[in-house]
């Protein structure tokens, strides 16, 4: 039975590069049968943020990339034969495995200072060769070292089996080797701390766990190959099955690795949604999010299901002209090594434009009723209308989101849309200087009202003959006075079809707002 896992640390927000990497394995297993385990990987004390691990746990919800094992949706507890899966709670297997390799004489003390193994580096340096560590106690009696240990704790070495070539047959890349006379003895147990714990390394706990939880299959990014050979010695060193690997090529944008650190922040729209989600300024700021995490997609108001088949594509290929795959037929197709469902050799490029469009093509999929259930979401997270909404309020916004149409790319740009005509306009003083300040517009403005106020239905169509027939009479352009009107009553350049906006927002209303916008 096929078991797979992804390891995520809660340093942050959940990076795309990373679901893609998760998505594979989890394709894999609904592909093939098995187990998908969510393990977390917090073992460095230091860079782990106890509120970065929420923001996980919700985005493989949200992406419907659910767990067999692993995590329960708080993050309180763990679900599992091999519980608990947060490996900052399985420190005594980890010390375990190190002390059986020491008394197996397959790892050893380093008593090393850092003094000296900057030393050696140097020297190594200046002798233009690569630095490859070799400790002192590395071919000493085993039983020595182990009692040398006990009596002295430090830092314990695994003992690379020099003198052959690791060969790894991998699912991706294909056949792949190293020399293992170019690899150093790597620690794999760090001297015990002031309350005398002695942590693992990354690489030594992830195989110690992957041999805990009998996984089978380990898919994860291409940046990882150079630690597969030590970690393909250690699994040989316990004497464990080896998995079988597969490395994903990485993700770029602009052909460059693409990194949360490198990418621009939100813009000043997507600001200003955010702020009205509930969001600080100070919180958009230090919380990184931008088009690499998760988060920035749920917030904004993706569908999911776009993001998953996005993520998907990206690296992987049904044919050579799908894009629009939905899960199931990419669970079907889904294939590591042959066939036309195989994952591509080669970085995958991420383009928002193609999300977005992906996006798109989703959105105008989705059932009306679905586009007014999310829309109201969002509207009542910015306190926009009512939990649960007023007859009023929802008959306002699902006439909104019938007007809007194909116009709503996601569901954030409701707030937008139904905002202005729910509550009073907050202007934008830049829309104002630009389309009201000019005494024509406010003249034409002045003039339009009368016409708009004969109206006698007061539908779209015939409020947009009332506005060709201004124009018409006036002899001037339709965007001398759209965009005026536009602004005067909603207080910004965006929106739907100005004709459906007039025509929610009824007469009285539209009337008023002519007569009382800034000037």
């Amino acid at each position: 039975m096929i078991r797979t896992r992804f390891a995520p640390s809660p340093t942050g927000f959940l990076h795309v590069g990373g679901v893609r990497t998760a998505l594979f394995s989890w394709l894999l297993v609904q592909r093939l049968g098995g187990q998908f385990i969510l393990r977390i990987d917090d073992t460095d004390e230091q860079r782990n943020q106890v509120e970065a691990l929420q923001p996980i746990l919700d985005g493989f919800q949200w992406l419907g990339l659910t767990w067999d094992e692993g995590p329960s949706l708080d993050g309180a507890t763990s679900h599992g034969p091999h519980a608990p899966y947060f490996q900052s709670q399985r420190n005594q297997l980890y010390v375990d495995a190190a002390e059986k390799l020491l008394a197996a004489g397959l790892a050893y003390p380093d008593y090393m200072t850092k003094e000296e193994l900057e030393a050696d580096r140097d020297k190594a340096k200046a002798a233009k060769k690569p630095y490859i560590h070799r400790g002192p106690l590395r071919d000493a009696d085993p039983a020595s070292n182990l009692q040398r240990y006990r009596e002295q704790p430090a830092p314990l070495r695994f003992k690379v089996d020099a003198g052959r070539t690791i060969q790894i047959d991998d699912m991706i890349c294909g056949a792949v080797e190293q020399r293992a006379d170019l690899i150093g003895d790597p620690v794999i147990l760090r001297a015990p701390n002031e309350q005398g714990i002695a942590r693992p390394l990354y690489n030594f706990a992830s195989v110690v766990d992957d041999i805990d939880m009998k996984i089978t299959h380990i898919i994860r990014a291409r940046e990882h190959l150079s630690n597969t050979y030590t970690q393909l010695l250690m699994f040989e060193a316990l004497q464990a099955p080896l998995p079988r690997f597969g490395h994903v090529p990485v993700v770029n944008r602009n052909g460059k690795k693409m990194s949360k650190r490198d990418l621009p922040p939100p813009t000043e729209e997507e600001r200003t949604k955010l702020m009205m989600l509930g969001w600080t300024n100070q919180q958009i700021d230090d919380s990184g999010i931008n088009l690499a995490t998760v988060a920035y997609y749920k917030e904004l108001g993706y569908l999911p299901q776009a993001l998953v088949n996005y993520l998907g594509r990206l690296g992987w290929s049904l044919d050579d002209k799908s894009e629009l795959i939905p899960l199931p037929e990419m669970i079907q197709a889904f294939d590591m090594e042959t066939g036309i469902g195989r994952i591509n050799d080669s970085p995958g490029e991420f383009d928002p434009k193609k999300l977005f469009w992906v996006q798109d093509e989703y959105m105008k999929q989705l059932p009306h009723e679905e586009k007014l259930h999310q829309a109201l979401q969002f509207l009542q997270r910015a306190n926009v209308v009512a939990n649960p909404p007023t007859e009023q309020e929802h008959s306002i916004v699902d006439r909104v989101v019938q007007a809007a149409g194909d116009r709503m790319k996601i569901f954030s740009d409701i707030l937008f849309y139904a905002t202005p005509l729910l509550h009073a306009p907050v202007y934008q003083a830049k829309a104002v200087e630009k389309h009201l300040s000019k005494p024509a517009a406010q003249e034409h403005l002045a003039a339009l009202a009368g016409e708009l106020a004969a109206a006698g239905d007061w539908t779209p169509s015939e409020l947009e003959q009332v506005v060709h027939r201004y124009c018409e009479a006036k002899a001037i352009k339709m965007k001398e006075i759209v965009q005026p009107l536009r602004v005067a009553l909603i207080g910004m350049e965006v929106g739907f079809s100005l004709y459906d906006t007039i025509a929610i927002l009824g007469k009285e209303q539209t009337l008023e707002r002519i007569q009382n916008y800034p000037k």
